[in-house]
């Protein structure tokens, strides 16, 4: 499973969402926003964080524990 955070470098949510997928085991990568102006407009993304998995956009805002653990634990 291949999981991307595309995040803003200001997101002050990314510290909490890194620390509640690690504790899932879930692997991932952090992409910044600035770098990714094709996904911000092929995606019409407004804010941070998003979550993609395998290429496809998951998650458009911060996903409380019950649901990451929904989504990667099912």
């Amino acid at each position: 499973m291949d999981v991307t955070l595309l995040v803003t470098k200001s997101d002050f949510a990314t510290a909490n969402l890194e620390a509640e997928l690690k504790n899932l085991g879930v692997e991932f990568n952090v992409q910044y926003i600035e770098n990714h102006p094709e996904l911000v407009s092929m995606h019409q993304i407004r804010h941070s964080p998003n979550i993609f998995v395998n290429g496809s956009l998951i998650f458009r805002a911060q996903p409380s524990p019950e649901q990451l653990k929904a989504y990667f634990l099912p």
